[in-house]
């Protein structure tokens, strides 16, 4: 059998973390065609099939399995070794990979992620902003940032960025034709501007006041993926919108925008930044901690 190389076994590693060759390939900087070559020439060298693939779909082997719990391990720990020499540079350097909400980004990560960079010029840092919830490990991402209480238990997580207040508002035109809310339930039969999930649910509306909490399912003509989406439609008066208290302040100050129920609105934590705790945090990631750490402390 003709040796095999680390990279070869790193082309294998990528696909099985992946099951696809198109995310493998953006991931090692390569075309999908010269991927599916590397890969059919380590199957050759080793003699047995380590996926089955159609058009569709990607699946290890029997043979893969077996070999992908064994060196992913022993890759782990080349990745750890390697991270270690961080601590003898003067600022860590390299990549940080981190999955966040739209909204995510665009209050908290991103104006975080403009001071980092500047702090740590040695460092790329990748955003990848999706509502969706994913699973950083085996997507690739070093971290995460979203709501505290949609984490996953084996997460480490610490607060990041201000404490956040959602509000209900609505162009001054809107309550020329339709009353103005005065507790949560009077939301129902008020044309609302709902988001839709990626999961395919709708998000209920959620007030708090003296203790009691509520939920209210609003209905409207339109539904949107995107909580950003939301400020334009409702200056425009087609509904009243429940969205991030900063995305629509300057709209409250220059009355562009009313806003309503503010006493069943309160403040809460907001965001978290989470990460694996069953691995070596890098370096990369270390630094981000504590400057988002230190960042929320001056808040």
């Amino acid at each position: 059998m003709k040796p095999v190389s680390a990279a070869d076994l790193n082309v294998f590693l990528s696909i099985a973390a992946h099951l696809s060759f198109s995310r493998a390939a953006v991931e090692l900087g390569i075309s999908p065609s010269a991927l599916s070559h590397a890969l059919r020439a380590l199957e050759e060298r080793l003699g047995v099939r380590l996926f089955n693939r159609t058009t569709r779909s990607v699946a290890l082997t029997e043979a893969g399995e077996r070999l992908y719990s064994r060196i992913k391990p022993a890759f782990r720990d080349i990745d750890d070794a390697l991270e270690d020499l961080n601590q003898f540079r003067d600022t860590p350097s390299g990549t940080l990979r981190i999955n966040a909400g739209r909204a995510a980004a665009q209050l908290v990560l991103l104006p975080l992620a403009s001071r980092f960079l500047e702090a740590y010029p040695d460092v790329t840092l990748e955003i990848s902003a999706d509502d969706a919830l994913v699973d950083v490990v085996s997507s690739g991402y070093d971290a995460g940032v979203r709501f505290g209480e949609r984490l996953e238990a084996d997460m480490v997580s610490l607060p990041i960025g201000p404490y956040l207040r959602s509000v209900v508002v609505a162009a001054p035109g809107f309550f020329e034709r339709h009353p103005v809310p005065q507790k949560p339930e009077d939301l129902h039969g008020l044309p609302c501007i709902r988001h839709r999930f990626p999961s395919g649910n709708f998000y209920r509306w959620e007030f708090e006041r003296g203790g009691m909490q509520l939920e209210i399912e609003v209905d409207g003509p339109l539904t949107l993926g995107d909580v950003g989406l939301m400020v334009g439609p409702a200056l425009q008066g087609v509904g009243l919108a429940y969205v991030f208290e900063e995305m629509v302040a300057e709209h409250i100050s220059d009355g562009r925008l009313v806003q309503v129920l503010s006493d069943w609105c309160p403040y809460y934590p907001g965001l978290h930044l989470y990460y694996p705790s069953r691995r070596q945090v890098p370096a990369v990631l270390k630094a981000f901690i504590e400057f988002a750490r230190a960042a929320r402390q001056e808040q």
